[in-house]
């Protein structure tokens, strides 16, 4: 398993959606990516959230977009104008995270897009079982891999997913543990050299590995967090 790696020849215009300053830019192999930035706020630890959870999506047969790595040369973005983005640009150097631009996608609207109980229950089941904030403090991350996801009740599909269950059983089946190895191993070295951590990016990736394999293991936790909050909702 690997992902591409493209050079990002283009920086088109800032997405400002989102807290992190991703952008639409545009790559050597003449295709168009929403880019996300190493130099933002949260740093690599906001693209291996992004990496894991997107290749965790694929592996479990979710539709999305490829995925790529994009290297930022150290002279790109000397000439943007906004010193904000310049910033970002010049913090971001080396590899960053890309998602294949989709020209016609427009934000979701449960009033407009009608979404079945089987595909509600699969991305409620995949928002509750991809949650690393643990990363931010790598403390005490076996109680996070353990814990319900309180804001799933917030989530737009969660009226629809009448079938977590049947997915929790079908999900489990597929992430292997070498399956899920082998997306961890995807993250680059470069990722896992944190200021706030002396671990090798070896022994990180494992973290990774054992958090996902012990929150697999107990997803009736987030589960039953899920259907109760559902209920709530009916």
């Amino acid at each position: 398993m690997k992902l591409r790696t493209v050079n990002v020849t283009r920086y088109i215009t800032p997405l400002r959606e989102g807290g992190s300053l991703p952008a639409l830019a545009e790559a050597d192999d003449d295709f168009k990516y929403v880019l996300k930035f190493k130099g933002a706020g949260h740093g690599t630890k906001a693209l291996i959230a992004e990496l894991l959870g997107g290749e965790i999506a694929r592996a479990l047969g979710l539709r999305l977009p490829e995925i790529v790595f994009a290297n930022l040369d150290e002279a790109f973005g000397r000439t943007e104008a906004d010193e904000e983005i310049q910033d970002l640009l010049q913090f971001s150097q080396g590899l960053n995270l890309a998602l294949h631009f989709l020209s016609g996608a427009i934000t979701f609207d449960p009033v407009v897009t009608d979404v079945d109980a089987e595909l509600a229950s699969q991305i409620v089941w995949l928002d509750a079982f991809i949650t690393f904030y643990f990363h931010h403090s790598w403390n005490n991350w076996e109680h996070h891999a353990k814990s319900p996801f309180a804001l799933i009740k917030d989530h737009v599909l969660l009226p629809k997913a009448t079938l977590l269950e049947t997915v929790d059983t079908a999900y489990k089946a597929l992430l292997t543990e070498e399956k899920i190895r082998e997306i961890v191993a995807l993250i680059p070295d470069e990722w896992l050299l944190w200021d706030d951590n002396r671990d090798s990016p070896e022994d990180l990736r494992e973290v990774y590995v054992q958090f996902l394999l012990l929150r697999k293991s107990h997803s009736e936790i987030f589960i039953k967090e899920a259907q109760n909050a559902r209920e709530t909702l009916i």
